[in-house]
């Protein structure tokens, strides 16, 4: 039993060193320096974090059911769709920062909208928009990392409900670490985004390395993929 717990204790502590993947952190440093607020930041991690862990928990329990570990060629898919992600992420970071700050922003809301002076920073949190991106880009890191993660949970656990205990609780450590380091990152990049140049600056930075890291874990994918 104890050697249960502190495995489910090491897999809760990987699950926030996780969050720290160089992917993870160019793709939500993209989204975070469009919402540049400690509370904006650390709720679109949390979303991360939310579709992160439906993504591992819901692929790792139908891998974990059958006892079988992610086809070789799914688990190259499903990083080049996180790559592909990323990619797209850096080009609208990098189109944002172009665009000139203070124009009318304008919120759809069902049948009804509003346009008033501001920039691409503000948000409704009760809306869907601000959950959605977030939860899509951690569906899609959950999904790269579905394959490793459950191998590594059936090789070091006893058996396959143990082995989803620690599924479960790396996911938790991965949506509470991602929360807290958007957090953090909210607040320098809350106080960067206080001057407008700098802000767009910024995001022309952090959209370049979301596009770089894209495009160099993508194309090795690309080259195995189209040699198969």
């Amino acid at each position: 039993m104890f050697t249960l717990l502190m495995s489910c204790w090491l897999g809760f502590l990987i699950g926030l060193r996780h969050a720290l993947d160089p992917d993870h952190l160019a793709a939500m440093s993209a989204l975070v320096v469009e919402q540049p607020r400690r509370f904006r930041a650390a709720v679109q991690g949390a979303f991360w974090g939310a579709g992160h862990a439906a993504a591992l928990l819901v692929t790792g329990a139908l891998l974990l059911a059958w006892r079988i570990q992610l086809p070789e060629r799914w688990a190259e898919l499903f990083e080049l769709a996180a790559s592909a992600m990323l990619i797209g992420l850096g080009v609208r970071s990098v189109r944002s920062s172009l665009r000139a700050r203070g124009a009318a922003i304008t919120h759809r809301h069902g049948p009804a909208s509003h346009a008033h002076a501001g920039d691409p920073g503000h948000f409704h949190v009760r809306s869907w928009t601000v959950a959605r991106r977030p939860f899509l880009v951690g569906i899609a890191h959950g999904l790269a990392g579905t394959g490793a993660v459950t191998a590594l949970a059936l090789a070091s656990m006893p058996s396959a409900r143990a082995a989803a205990a620690y599924l479960l609780v790396f996911a938790l450590g991965s949506t509470g670490g991602m929360a807290l380091l958007t957090g953090l990152l909210g607040v320098p990049i809350g106080r960067i985004a206080r001057r407008p140049a700098a802000h767009a600056v910024l995001m022309a930075g952090i959209g370049a390395v979301s596009l770089l890291v894209g495009i160099v874990w993508g194309a090795p994918i690309v080259g195995r993929l189209l040699s198969s």
